[in-house]
């Protein structure tokens, strides 16, 4: 499908002279965020990337090199982000929850956790989204998580045109097109499962006209963990293609951006929901699975001090950091419940480490956690015996996958490649500066020791601090969520009228509460609305990760 229609091109002009010529006292946010795809950037230093209008945007923003992800797969990578709080503190971190082979379930996290869209959204800002949720406590579909987060989902990129005059927006798109299922040969070489096929009608309805120019297999720059074969190569063109792909689509939106008069009062976010969709990336707690590129464009009136276009902050950031950050930019205050930080404030201290985890993955039981310093990695793992290479039905549709396997099995893998498809152990510790493919454990090495003892001890030290759910299995986690087997309904709130405002009270004070009028839109509810008896008045309450309550009207 081409990209106008996706982005409803037409709306360049309807809205380009409605923009206010005047500078907003709040940002507009606009993240755009690719799926599966490390920094094969050419901004970045991939000589083989062709991404024209990320580096073009690069050029005017601030990368950020040494971004991570919360986990190393999708549903749980972006609980986190859209949480501001790591999966095992919020019953998010098994991949994924409406696909467990035991049954589906919607995770149920703390009662005050709030996404932070949804604090935008309180504080006045209009907040939309496209076709990808995928928080857990919804499917990975729009128009199935709680009510409340946003203003509309499932719409278009330009949906800042439904907003109220000078209303500001915060603006979230996704990227399918560099999905890993993008890699995966026509129509697969397995039975294929629902939901790889709802990811691919996603790609072919996002994929737009190809990019005239093509990355070539015999271009590719192969890692050591894979084998040189034309297959590899092939698959990671065609991953590159897809990349090239998606950088075309961005290129539209900024330009549409432009035309509507919004490129001066919008701060831009560009990033990826975790590393490369390709075997021993994705899903993995290796830098392949959780760095991902960051290029963050500031006008000039909200840049924050210090901060030049083209410069590169080599910081460590979290993907917890992401909603803390864009919720100060926008005035709004952090939750305590939050567990990033705001990295943009002008006195914000760096972070010395970043966390990450690992628990079931599809039908593979497993549970690791990772710390991460600027040079070391430390990586525990309560299955020591399971390995990252064991089949994985979805997975196992990508040629490479399949191939290397085979060829570990044929005993045609070197120590690098052979890694992989062996059991970690315990516990790995990495040296990033001298090792930063993570090929060689140096956690037996003499010399490694006390680095050994300070990440032991960090690690020890942030399992106690963020509190991990995976303590107890996910199947008593489930009951917990569900006492009687099925999802559990929020309490209806109470309606009054007092003084001729209208109060709604929830039954808990962690539910979200919304409202509406004369079977009009569903408004968020903050504080008391005007309204009298007779203008048919519903409202209803959201707990995250439980059926909304039933509409209630009346005083």
């Amino acid at each position: 499908m081409p990209m106008c229609k996706r982005v409803a091109c037409v709306a360049l002009f309807l809205f380009a002279q409605m923009a206010s010529a005047q500078t907003p006292s709040r940002p507009n946010i606009l993240l755009l965020m690719a799926e599966d795809m490390s920094a094969r950037v050419a901004a970045f230093g991939d000589s083989v990337a062709i991404t024209p209008n990320l580096d073009a945007l690069a050029v005017q923003s601030v990368r950020y090199p040494n971004t991570f992800t919360a986990a190393g797969v999708c549903a749980p990578s972006r609980a986190a982000h859209i949480l501001g709080m790591h999966p095992i503190s919020s019953g998010t971190q098994h991949m994924r929850s409406s696909s467990r082979p035991e049954g589906s379930y919607y995770s149920v996290p703390p009662e005050n956790a709030k996404a932070y869209p949804e604090l935008l959204r309180s504080a006045g800002y209009y907040t939309y989204t496209d076709h990808k949720l995928d928080y857990q406590f919804s499917t990975p579909f729009a128009n199935s998580g709680p009510t409340t987060i946003w203003d509309l989902e499932g719409g278009a990129v330009s949906d800042w045109s439904k907003r109220a005059q000078g209303q500001p927006f915060f603006g979230f798109i996704n990227f399918p097109v560099t999905h890993e299922s993008g890699v995966f040969p026509p129509l697969g070489n397995r039975p294929q499962s629902a939901m790889h096929f709802l990811m691919q009608v996603m790609r072919w309805y996002s994929q737009d006209e190809p990019v005239p120019k093509r990355v070539k297999p015999q271009d590719i720059v192969v890692p050591p963990y894979y084998p040189d074969t034309n297959t590899v190569r092939t698959d990671m063109a065609r991953h590159y293609d897809n990349i090239a792909n998606m950088d075309a689509e961005v290129g539209t939106i900024l330009r549409q951006l432009e035309a509507a008069g919004l490129a001066d009062s919008t701060i831009v976010i560009w990033t990826t929901d975790h590393g490369d969709g390709l075997p021993r990336g994705k899903r993995e707690l290796f830098d392949s699975g959780i760095k991902v590129p960051m290029i963050i464009r500031w006008p000039e009136a909200f840049r924050p001090e210090g901060v030049k276009a083209g410069a590169i902050d080599e910081r460590l950031i979290s993907f917890v950091d992401l909603g803390p950050t864009i919720l100060s930019l926008a005035g709004v205050s952090v939750p305590s419940i939050m567990q990033g930080r705001d990295f943009a404030a002008p006195d914000a201290s760096p972070n010395e480490y970043i966390y990450a985890s690992r628990d079931r993955i599809d039908e593979l039981m497993d549970r690791q956690r990772a710390v991460r310093d600027s040079r070391y990695k430390y990586i525990r793992s309560w299955y020591p015996e399971v390995s990252g290479g064991t089949d994985l039905t979805f997975r196992d549709n990508i040629d490479m996958v399949r191939e290397m396997r085979a060829m570990y099995e044929a005993g045609q893998l070197n120590m690098a490649q052979r890694q992989w498809y062996e059991p970690p152990g315990k516990e790995r510790l990495f040296d990033l500066e001298s090792d930063p493919f993570e090929i060689h454990d140096v956690s037996g090495e003499p010399h490694y020791q006390r680095v050994l003892q300070r990440m032991r001890g960090e690690m020890d030290a942030w399992l106690a601090r963020a509190g991990d759910w995976s303590a107890e299995s996910e199947s008593a986690m489930v009951a917990r969520f569900e006492p009687s087997g099925e999802r559990q309904v929020t309490p209806a709130p109470t309606l009054s009228l007092e003084g001729g405002a209208l109060v709604i009270t929830p039954a808990a004070a962690g539910h979200s509460l919304e409202y509406r009028v004369g079977g009009g839109r569903w408004q968020l509810y903050t504080e008391p609305a005007s309204g009298n008896k007779n203008n048919g008045i519903e409202a209803r309450a959201v707990r995250y990760g439980w059926e909304e309550s039933e509409s209630v009207s009346g005083f």
